[in-house]
């Protein structure tokens, strides 16, 4: 339905709205009247933005408020879409952080320190984080995928001929994937031991 003031196009109001407003053609609006419907009407398009983003992929809570902000949504209208989201159970922080926990140990591995800064990023509470990582993430799970990360970039390092020059590349990439010292340390070890066939002593 299009709203015209003085015979100029307004505003287009979606079929719920003017449902739960109850219009009607040829209703004159008073400025209470208008300025309600407006509201309401930005308040349905935050709603309906914000499902387009969740049909797109899970997000965090945060990150529907930053694309909604974006798109120069009020914060009134933001936090009502927000709220309704959450009662419907359709955004959850502590689900989004297993899932993302879970698509990175599957398809695209990573080491804890990793993952608490990419939730983190993504505005999940840090006592939410603490939870997920404790609960998914242990000294084996955290070998194997480190192994998994190292492996695949093997080729890169492989031709080093210096265990030292070795060691600083190669561990840089693993610390940058969210490793620690202690979890890449036998990993790279045992990878200079594959490829040179040479014990990689500390330096």
């Amino acid at each position: 339905m299009n709203v015209f003031i003085d015979g100029q196009f307004a505003i287009g109001i979606s079929i719920y709205v003017m449902q739960d407003e109850k219009l009607r053609k040829g209703q004159v609006l008073s400025q209470g009247d208008w300025d309600r419907l407006e509201q309401a009407e930005r308040g349905s398009q935050a709603w309906n933005a914000a499902l387009r983003l969740l049909e797109v992929r899970p997000r965090s809570e945060q990150e529907l408020r930053t694309r909604l902000k974006q798109k120069q949504f009020l914060p009134e209208q933001i936090d009502n879409t927000i709220k309704r989201l959450r009662d419907l159970e359709l955004i959850d922080d502590a689900q989004f952080a297993q899932l993302w926990v879970n698509n990175r140990q599957n398809l695209n591995p990573r080491g804890a320190q990793a993952l608490r800064q990419e939730l983190r990023a993504k505005g999940i509470d840090r006592q939410v984080v603490d939870q997920v990582i404790e609960a998914n993430v242990n000294e084996d799970s955290e070998h194997a995928a480190c192994v998994d990360v190292a492996r695949k970039a093997l080729h890169k390092y492989a031709r080093e001929t210096d265990r030292a020059t070795f060691q600083r590349k190669f561990g840089s990439f693993l610390q940058r994937r969210g490793f620690s010292f202690a979890t890449m340390k036998p990993v790279l070890a045992e990878l200079w031991q594959e490829t040179h066939g040479e014990a990689l002593d500390d330096e």
